[in-house]
């Protein structure tokens, strides 16, 4: 196996595949990337059996040796970064070994067999459908804040994709609040009735990282336990969470009747100072609403205390409610409209947050005991 690369197409590809490979793994292998050179195109896989992620670069002149080697990930990258920007790398593998080439500087690596290195299922599909990597990103980036990380309940600690041939929604919870957002745009689907399916933590940060051109369209494969989404440069496959995810259509709430407008950036900036007096371990914030009117107070173990007061647009009744502060700027971080819209039944009920009625996103937030 024998080419020549420029080191800056490689470092990126290689940056996002080497994002895959965890540092500890229990086979060897799975710290190595996978090098697969067909003529003038040379592959990447990087995978920890979960998730794989295979990189495409063509390159400016044909290899001159074909052929498949694995390679540590790690320090493949960390050679390639150190090279000046703009050189070129010369690869060439013999017997058990590396060399890597680039103006005065070469390195020798250690391979393992490309034999030995693992395939992840390659199912077919029972859905199909293409949209604008763009539109998947706003998904994500609206919805993935709230994931549980390591939670027991495991069909938490990932994403529900719900597709029919309408539209695409995404759902994230980790049991204190929850995310959801439907793309109102209409998508390319085949496959028949509908599908729901938990994309896992790993998988849905490391598919985030390759949305980088948002006109560009990404097509979506998914299997009965796979999912498997194709750009131009990457091709990305991820194992699906088997469980149940919960129904969350119960948790919204339905026809609150206390309803608050206000500015989002108004609210998030006083959220933000009241809750640096907040208790630390538990981040509770006391909202007090009254006739046009939001004080927000928040106190701490050391007899601190924190009051801001923000004019609102809200005529209910007077109610006070705790809530994790976190949690609260967590959304208003999210949204991006002037005006957000705050709705609760009475103290003791979830709230629901939105930018607007004709909002494409909606936030539930379980209250505190304070």
């Amino acid at each position: 196996m024998k080419f020549s690369i420029s080191r800056d197409s490689l470092v990126r590809s290689l940056n996002l595949v080497a994002g895959v490979v965890e540092r500890r793994q229990t086979l060897p292998i799975l710290a190595n990337v996978l090098l697969v050179l067909k003529e003038d195109w040379l592959s990447l896989t990087g995978t920890d059996l979960e998730v794989e992620l295979v990189g495409r670069i063509q390159l400016a002149v044909a290899g001159e040796e074909s052929g498949e080697v694995t390679v540590p990930a790690r320090k493949l990258l960390d050679i390639c970064k150190s090279l000046p920007e703009g050189s070129d790398i010369k690869f060439s593998a013999k017997e058990n070994k590396v060399a890597v080439r680039s103006g005065s500087s070469r390195f020798t690596l250690s391979t393992l067999p490309a034999r030995e290195f693992p395939n992840v299922e390659n199912s077919i599909g029972t859905h199909q459908l293409t949209l604008k990597q763009g539109q998947l990103k706003r998904l994500i980036d609206r919805t993935g804040f709230a994931m549980a990380q390591q939670d027991v309940r495991y069909y938490l600690n990932g994403m529900l994709w719900e597709l029919d041939s309408k539209q695409l929604r995404v759902v994230a919870t980790d049991g204190h609040r929850l995310a959801m957002c439907t793309l109102k745009d209409k998508i390319s689907v085949t496959g028949e009735g509908g599908v729901q399916m938990i994309l896992p933590r790993k998988g849905v940060l490391e598919l985030a990282r390759l949305l980088v051109d948002d006109k560009a369209e990404i097509q979506i494969n998914i299997g009965s336990n796979h999912i498997r989404a194709t750009t131009g440069d990457f091709t990305f496959t991820s194992k699906l969470v088997d469980g149940k995810f919960p129904d969350y259509e119960k948790v919204v709430p339905r026809s609150p009747t206390n309803i608050l407008k206000g500015s989002r950036q108004e609210l998030r900036q006083a959220f933000t100072r009241t809750a640096i007096l907040s208790n630390e371990k538990f981040r509770g914030v006391r909202l007090k609403l009254t006739a046009n009117t939001l004080d927000i107070v928040a106190n701490n173990p050391e007899q601190e205390e924190a009051e801001e007061t923000v004019p609102v647009d809200y005529s209910g009744e007077t109610l006070e409610i705790g809530f994790n502060v976190s949690y609260l700027l967590d959304v208003l971080g999210v949204l991006s409209g002037d005006q957000i819209k705050l709705s609760l039944a009475d103290p003791n009920s979830s709230a629901l947050l939105e930018e607007s009625d004709e909002g494409d996103s909606l936030y539930v937030v379980m209250p505190m005991r304070l």
